[in-house]
């Protein structure tokens, strides 16, 4: 059961769910990373999330409804998915990136999915809220066969890693997902 917020200020309760940079951060690699299993969670963690802070933080996106986790049986790995809750949140990291653009400096190959998506404007977004309904809701999205957001996403990154290797970027290594495909969406 959630505790009573602070105050009935729509502000006061949504940084009270979403006011935690973990929380965000494990929202955006369930998004953009497809990451739903907590090994998954942890081994692609850019910021090298602590297995006893993600554990908490899905604890609590699971009871603030961003989150369902389904009921794996012994021996199994529990999988995690978006609500409809959680993928509103979307626009809300499209901004907070857009703000890091024009105010923060960074890695180009972790700033390329921000770039794309401020870029793509509302029409992006709103596609790519349909994928992730699709990917987690089982909702299909109102043109099967348009270009897939994720797949965007993956060009754009895959583009800024070839020009960091190729202007000579020491030791870069992206991280693989579970699939093999790296791990384009631990960005910030």
């Amino acid at each position: 059961m959630d505790p009573a917020p602070r105050s009935g200020c729509p502000i006061n309760a949504a940084v009270e769910v979403l006011g935690d940079p973990w929380a965000i951060l494990v929202l955006r690699d369930i998004m953009f990373g497809n990451r739903r299993h907590f090994r998954e969670l942890v081994a692609g963690s850019e910021e090298g999330i602590a297995t006893n802070i993600l554990a908490s933080r899905l604890k609590q996106l699971v009871a603030a409804g961003l989150l369902t986790r389904d009921g794996a049986r012994r021996g199994q790995r529990a999988a995690y998915s978006l609500t409809e809750a959680g993928i509103q949140v979307l626009p809300v990291m499209v901004a907070l990136g857009t703000w890091g653009l024009a105010h923060r400096n960074g890695d180009h190959r972790l700033r390329v999915r921000a770039e794309l998506l401020r870029d793509g404007g509302p029409e992006l977004v709103a596609a790519m809220m349909d994928e992730l309904r699709d990917l987690h809701l089982g909702v299909p999205r109102p043109d099967p066969d348009a270009p897939r957001p994720s797949e965007q996403l993956r060009a754009a990154y895959e583009a800024a890693v070839s020009v960091g290797a190729g202007r000579g970027s020491p030791g870069f290594q992206p991280r693989a997902d579970s699939t093999g495909e790296p791990a384009f969406v631990n960005t910030a």
